[in-house]
């Protein structure tokens, strides 16, 4: 018993002020890692200041937008004092219209911190239970059933956080425990009060980015999950095609000193640290013949690969810096009043605004797509050169393995032909959906929301970009194992022969045409799981 108590995660504590959440805090939510939840006492103040203010101002009759109007352009209607809590059961009601896939269990758990988190910044009005109830959904893991399609990012993610306000209030659907169930069942069974909507608590949980937010995170740490991976693939491939490694070394990528593409270049470099099969550009140069007073020769070894593995670290180093920037963007999204109006009670002043907007969201997310789709590009040009005997430097065609013209089994064999096809689709595909959404904005709701972010659908689409890329560097991993053993696996650096033996724990050498798709999920489940990377890392290490 004592073993299997010091085997367990520790539990920890995020305490939420408004300011000070991190993303890495929101991915550990996300997958429910032993947290606790608190809000801390300032942010209890500040919550306690802002309602407080909106209470005095509501007793002057003066109109507040969305607390005794209407919303959008009903704004001109204004409602009396005694309207306003209904007023909020309303707007939660008729948004209640969204579509497609429910969000998974992940991106649900990351929306209720980043919205509690917005809130407890204590400008919004709320109620202190608002905030306390959306940790406790986080605690006991209940979560919304929230639809994905229906916003268009405007005055925040209406849609979306509507099926989240309306599980706090006892109503709708929850996920709890591995059943769908009626909130107010789930409510009953673990002893917990149903949210009671007060002037503006309803408009506060919904007008905001924190949907969009929740994805566009965990889409940031997935895509640096990629960069490492694509480094990886790199790594193999130029083994794979008797490549330059002096293509990576370090003065080159110092006289052009992006963050990133030194990143890349420099792991890349280590990686193949020790290879005979990617040699330094000193050892390609002396594989060729001196040219000893002839004034013509051809070169039986080129000394300089194709773009797509001498320019990786240039296409991949652009992503790990746009990471940078995209990683500051989401965490002042993640930390900011993200709603509207807004309260100041050092000036007893409330403003409305346009802080909902996910600007930085679907600007952080359409850049995003377009880095991840040419990681998806790049690595299918790779598998394209490996597989193509025309171009891979003496291997197989296809990554066959290696059979006898007499033999029996000569000419039945294609190999990787099938898994090329297949990567290319994917690309396709990724590629296809990397197109900027922003510049789609369309007029809604009687043209008050009459120019959207789209920051929840750029959101989703860079998530499948970074799905259909991860699969792309699967086959990619795959055939680059196939082509280093074809060559020699003595001949591998050490940190690249420790991902070829994570791969091949759980993928065995293709020796005849088989059925791939298995092998395929197998190590998209190893990148995700960070085996992949782990594996680089330890060995880079010794």
């Amino acid at each position: 018993m004592s073993n299997r108590r010091e085997r367990c995660p520790p539990v920890t504590t995020t305490t939420i002020d408004g300011h000070e959440l991190t993303i890495g805090e929101v991915m550990a939510a996300a997958s429910r890692t032993g947290s606790e939840f608190a809000i801390s006492e300032d942010a209890l103040k500040a919550m306690h200041a802002s309602r407080n203010l909106k209470l005095e101002i509501l007793l002057t009759g003066k109109p507040i937008y969305g607390v005794t109007t209407g919303f959008g352009d009903s704004v001109i209607r204004q409602i009396s004092p005694e309207k306003t809590a209904r007023l909020q059961s309303e707007l939660i009601r008729y948004h209640l219209n969204g579509t497609g896939p429910l969000a998974s269990d992940e991106i649900v758990r990351a929306t209720l911190l980043i919205r509690a988190n917005c809130l407890a910044r204590g400008n919004s009005g709320v109620s202190t239970p608002v905030v306390e109830r959306l940790l406790d959904f986080l605690q006991h893991d209940i979560l919304p059933t929230i639809p994905e399609r229906g916003s268009v990012g405007a005055s925040g993610d209406l849609v979306p956080l509507c099926y989240l306000a309306y599980a706090l209030t006892g109503e709708g659907k929850v996920r709890h425990r591995g059943e769908v169930r009626d909130a107010a069942d789930v409510f009953a069974e673990l002893g917990l009060e149903p949210v009671q909507l007060e002037s503006k608590d309803g408009l506060a949980l919904i007008n905001g980015t924190s949907f969009s937010s929740a994805i566009a995170s965990l889409n940031t740490e997935e895509a640096a999950q990629l960069a490492e991976v694509a480094d990886i693939c790199t790594a193999l491939a130029s083994e794979g095609m008797l490549g330059n490694r002096g293509h990576y070394a370090p003065f080159i990528h110092d006289e052009k000193p992006h963050d990133g593409q030194r990143a890349s270049a420099g792991f890349i470099h280590d990686l193949l640290d020790g290879s005979a099969l990617s040699m330094t550009h000193d050892q390609v140069v002396d594989l060729n013949d001196p040219l000893d007073g002839r004034h013509f020769q051809k070169l039986t070894r080129s000394i300089q690969d194709r773009y797509s593995l001498r320019c990786a670290p240039h296409v991949t180093g652009v992503l790990r810096d746009l990471l940078d920037w995209t990683r500051k963007w989401l965490t002042v999204e993640i930390n900011s009043s993200s709603d509207n109006p807004l309260f100041d009670p050092s000036t007893g002043r409330v403003y409305s605004g346009g802080n909902f907007y996910g600007g930085h969201v679907v600007t952080a997310m359409d850049s995003l797509k377009t880095a991840v789709a040419g990681i998806a590009d790049l690595l299918d040009r790779q598998l394209a050169l490996l597989v193509d005997e025309k171009f891979n430097n003496g291997l197989t065609p296809n990554l066959i393995a290696p059979v006898a013209d007499d033999d029996t089994e000569a000419g039945l064999q294609h190999g990787f032909k099938g898994m090329q096809i297949a990567c290319s689709a994917l690309t396709a595909e990724a590629l296809k959906s990397a197109g900027p959404v922003s510049t789609f904005s369309r007029s809604t709701e009687a043209h008050n929301q009459d120019k959207v972010s789209m920051a929840p659908i750029a959101a989703r689409d860079a998530r499948t970009i970074i799905e259909l890329t991860r699969e792309v560097a699967a086959i990619h991993l795959i055939a680059a194992c196939q082509a280093v053993e074809l060559r020699g696996l003595d001949e591998m650096s050490p940190r690249t022969r420790a991902v070829h033996d994570v791969v091949r724990a759980k993928v065995p050498f293709a020796a005849k045409d088989r059925q791939m798709d298995g092998d395929i999920a197998t190590v998209v489940a190893l990148i995700s799981s960070g085996a992949i990377t782990e594996a680089a890392r330890t060995e880079a290490l010794v």
